[in-house]
């Protein structure tokens, strides 16, 4: 088979490299030929443990290339649309004009025994809409909602827990297209779920919903954990032993970011409040409320230790919105340092990726090349980011790097003994203060 990806953003790249990885003759198109040509040389454009390797031996094999030109895509056996749905500017709905701009170029170019699967995360309805486009050329459209998660996007391509088709009401030809597509991952037994596009599109948006609920829940106990002088991080211990509830995503700390979650949650409230259901989701305001609060939570916590110790100037480890990537998108630790800049503060960043794409986004921000650059002349230091570089850093050697003697733990993530034994002051997020041996 010859398979198309349009859109070759994070989601595209991705998909494009495990395409040709499983066989397929694939050809990724993107309007953005500085990318396209990074990709074509085997060079993402942005950081993803595997994916490089994949990209090379993909492009290496001749297997894999990129183009700008969508009439390329031409004669494929199967198109996937992966392009963004960023949140619309001034409001929360999403915006589909990437994926409508993406139908349309690809329109002329399909014909019969074509099939169109979508991939982009999508307002429910989308697909019904795009189908009605799609048809009258003799094509057909599925929708393939992904899973991916930063860091682990090979892995979850190649290796998914479920895969989720969306189909037309007998539309046999689809799933028996997809299936060869995944047949490899079909073979190790991954379930495999044939629905009908609204519960497809559903399926994305209401898992990334119940993630953002499950972390801000525990968010909400932080809080109060902080009044009465209760352990977050053992809470979650204890009601995660619950099977009912278990202890994934029940980490207690700066909250989530990235380009999904948060706007996913807002898109899905838009979209409900559109079909006369705005009550049925409003909880994902508060949900989305919660979360923001952490970041001044924790940007209160540093102008308190910095107000008590006479100082001005913070280290912050960590710019990424999580660990193993160089996303900065809706950045919790990216934020806090705005906050801080805005209170009148010196901000020092350090993070082992995403330097570059933290100072495109934040340019007043101070880069550091390195933990000792950025530790050394600080009055607090602060984690943002739980990079494996920062848990296992040696605190004995960092207290030789820098006169601060207080660490404001924004991920509950640090070995707060250890920190405490090299004469550190642990701050966390809903935890008790750890003292200095």
């Amino acid at each position: 088979m010859k398979i198309a990806v349009i859109g070759c953003g994070y989601l595209g790249a991705v998909h494009a490299a495990a395409m040709a990885s499983l066989g397929f003759d694939t050809v990724g198109v993107d309007v953005d030929a500085s990318k396209v040509e990074r990709l074509g040389r085997g060079e993402p454009p942005f950081f993803e443990p595997g994916l490089p390797e994949l990209l090379r031996a993909g492009v290496g094999a001749g297997r894999l290339r990129f183009t700008t030109d969508v009439a390329e895509a031409a004669g494929s056996d199967v198109v996937f649309i992966a392009v963004g749905t960023p949140q619309l500017p001034g409001s929360d709905a999403a915006d589909l004009a990437f994926v409508d701009a993406a139908i349309a170029s690809l329109e002329p170019h399909l014909g019969a025994g074509m099939l169109v699967v979508g991939k982009s995360t999508v307002p429910v309805g989308t697909a019904a809409r795009l189908a009605e486009v799609v048809r009258p050329t003799g094509a057909r459209l599925a929708w393939n909602p992904e899973f991916l998660r930063e860091g682990f996007a090979v892995q979850d391509t190649l290796a998914p827990d479920r895969l989720v088709y969306g189909v037309e009401p007998g539309d046999d030809a689809a799933v028996e297209r997809l299936d060869a597509v995944y047949a490899s991952v079909l073979e190790r037994g991954t379930e495999r779920l044939v629905l009908d596009f609204a519960t497809a599109e559903l399926v994305k948006v209401s898992a990334n919903a119940f993630l953002a609920t499950k972390i801000s829940f525990i968010n909400a106990m932080a809080e109060l954990a902080e009044t009465v002088g209760a352990d977050v991080t053992l809470l979650a211990d204890a009601i995660g032993l619950d099977a009912r509830i278990g202890r994934r995503f029940l980490n207690a700390g700066l909250g989530f970011g990235g380009g999904c979650l948060p706007k996913d949650i807002r898109a899905f409230q838009a979209r409900a409040s559109e079909l006369g259901h705005a009550d049925t989701l409003a909880f994902l305001g508060e949900v989305d409320r919660i979360n923001l609060r952490r970041r001044d939570r924790m940007a209160a916590l540093i102008e308190r230790e910095l107000d008590a110790v006479g100082g001005d100037r913070v280290a912050m480890l960590g710019l990424a919105f999580k660990p193993d990537s160089d996303d900065v998108r809706d950045s919790p630790a990216l934020d806090v340092c705005r906050h801080l800049q805005r209170a009148g503060r010196s901000v020092v960043g350090f993070d082992p990726q995403a330097r570059e794409t933290a100072g495109r986004v934040l340019p007043s921000l101070e880069i550091a090349g390195s933990v000792a650059d950025a530790v050394r002349g600080a009055d607090v230091l602060a984690l943002g980011t739980e990079w494996r570089d920062f848990r296992e850093l040696d605190p004995v050697e960092v207290a030789q790097w820098t006169q601060a003697r207080v660490v404001v733990d924004g991920r509950n993530t640090l070995d707060a003994a250890r920190w405490s034994a090299a004469g550190f002051r642990v701050v966390g997020l809903g935890k008790p203060e750890v003292q200095p041996a």
